[in-house]
């Protein structure tokens, strides 16, 4: 996909902050590439070249810029319009801290690894290891910048084995070596520390477009947040809260602080747990989806403000980003404690579960929790935990469709993962699609059942039924997710309406 280049020449020439990692200019007689909001003097048009990707234009032999920092921009939303195959393709490299060859890509994805390839060229016009090497770099040049981990851990956390190869593929890319960019001083790497027997701790930094509803997003967490696995920290300035979280990864433990740095449009994770520099890159990944950074809220936004409740919504709250979740398997569990009963009810069954069987360890501050995993749940009884006998056994069966692989929550069409859903026994559409809309980050989930849509999409007569709900989303495709919380948010704001008055 090439992008505008009238519409890219505009952007570049504004610096607007709309169109960061959305584009990348590359300056044909510098051999550099940058954000659209980099500082430097503007080329000449003559001069530049335009790519949808920061992998495209290393690919073409340009290098980064070291001004701007193309390693810093956010997800590129060019990557959601790939077809299904293609990104899925690229959700499995990202998860893992290795690379994987061709062959096992393709044998994961269930095609030829030839034909892996021609969806590669003819999508993104980068072969499965140029897209591979291009992100890892850039990844480790953030953290030699923002950092002071080892350079031989930043191989190893980029997915290198070999700090050989590292070295070359990092000076192809760059021009320079490691040792060369990490000589150099950064304010922010300063104030950090790394000494062996100390516990370990690494600060990230995630950058996104805005408008950003910090605030929103954290009351949507907060009133969901598992004790001992999970928290909210509130503060007078909601911009200033924070989350909280444990998680294991790859075998890792450790312990995560999120907070928002809105003057620099990004979040700042502060990642604790010896080992942990090894699980950075999946871990940045789960983060991005889990707070809905790469979303393009100036599309969405277009798109549904021509809905006249959603406008009002919108006016209100511009940028608008679906909650994610840490881990899929979680979620559908969680959504499933969550039929026909309260949030606040389904928050505490799902800590009680937490608690039961799960594992504590040490975390900075005291005990943590760990969510369990299937695996940890294959012999759960859940009866003990204050849901029905039909419930419990609902559970059950999501544990054991979970291990034997008759649901995949690496399946990316909507419809298919929701009839994979549906065919277990106590699970309808509501949970299906809330789980896609949530556990997956699927765009154009819509539980179109859900009590708080069908009564904020009724009169004061009477609430709408599914059918109308479902009728009237078909115009907010393919963000009826967004919608949906739109629609939840108008609830609020009633009440609050009603109340002031």
């Amino acid at each position: 996909m090439q992008p505008d280049p009238e519409l890219c020449h505009t952007a570049r020439l504004a610096r607007d902050k709309r169109f960061d990692g959305r584009f990348y200019t590359a300056v044909k007689t510098t051999g550099i590439f940058c954000r659209p909001i980099c500082p430097a003097r503007p080329p000449l048009e003559k001069n530049v070249e335009y790519f949808a990707t920061a992998a495209e234009a290393a690919a073409a032999g340009y290098r980064p810029c070291l001004r701007c920092r193309p390693d810093a921009a956010p997800g590129s939303p060019a990557w959601g319009l790939v077809s299904t195959t293609v990104q899925r393709a690229l959700n499995l490299m990202r998860r893992e801290r290795e690379a994987q060859s061709i062959e096992q890509l393709a044998d994961r994805l269930g095609i030829s690894s030839r034909y892996l390839r021609k969806l590669f060229a003819e999508h993104i016009g980068l072969s499965p290891l140029q897209v591979w090497q291009t992100e890892r770099a850039l990844f480790a040049f953030s953290l030699l910048r923002d950092t002071s981990l080892p350079i031989g851990d930043i191989a190893f956390a980029a997915g290198f084995n070999s700090l050989r190869r590292f070295n070359g593929v990092f000076r192809e890319i760059y021009r320079r070596t490691p040792s060369e960019v990490r000589r150099e001083e950064h304010p922010e790497k300063r104030s950090q520390s790394w000494q062996a027997g100390s516990p370990a701790q690494v600060t990230m930094y995630l950058s996104y477009r805005p408008p950003f509803d910090w605030p929103a997003l954290l009351a949507f967490f907060a009133a969901r947040t598992l004790p001992g696995v999970e928290q909210v920290i509130a503060a007078d300035d909601p911009e200033q809260g924070e989350y909280q979280r444990s998680f294991q990864l790859l075998g890792q433990r450790g312990f995560l602080r999120v907070a928002h740095e809105p003057d620099k449009g990004r979040l700042r994770v502060r990642v604790f747990g010896e080992g942990c520099g090894a699980v950075l890159y999946p871990l940045r990944e789960k983060l991005r989806r889990l707070f809905d950074l790469d979303a393009d809220s100036d599309e969405i936004r277009g798109h549904l403000q021509m809905d006249p409740l959603l406008k009002s919504v919108l006016e209100k709250s511009p940028g608008v980003r679906l909650p994610g979740a840490w881990d899929p398997f979680e979620y559908t569990l969680r959504a499933i404690l969550g039929q026909q009963i309260s949030v606040a009810a389904a928050t505490t069954i799902a800590g009680r579960v937490a608690s039961r069987y799960g594992d504590y360890f040490p975390g900075p501050d005291g005990q943590l929790l760990l969510f369990p995993t299937a695996e940890q749940l294959r012999d759960a009884d859940f009866s003990d935990i204050g849901v029905t006998r039909t419930r419990a056994q609902t559970l059950r069966t999501l544990v054991a469709a979970t291990l034997n692989g008759e649901v995949d929550f690496d399946e990316p069409d909507l419809e298919r993962f929701c009839a994979q859903m549906t065919a277990l026994p106590g699970i309808g559409d509501w949970t299906a699609h809330y789980t896609a809309m949530r556990g997956l980050s699927m765009p154009d989930a819509f539980p179109a059942s859900d009590l708080g849509i069908l009564i904020a999409l009724g009169d004061s007569e009477r609430k709408a039924t599914p059918k109308q709900a479902l009728t009237r989303a078909e115009s907010w495709r393919p963000w009826r997710a967004y919608a949906a919380l739109l629609l939840w948010q108008s609830l609020k704001l009633n009440t609050e309406k009603r109340s002031s008055t």
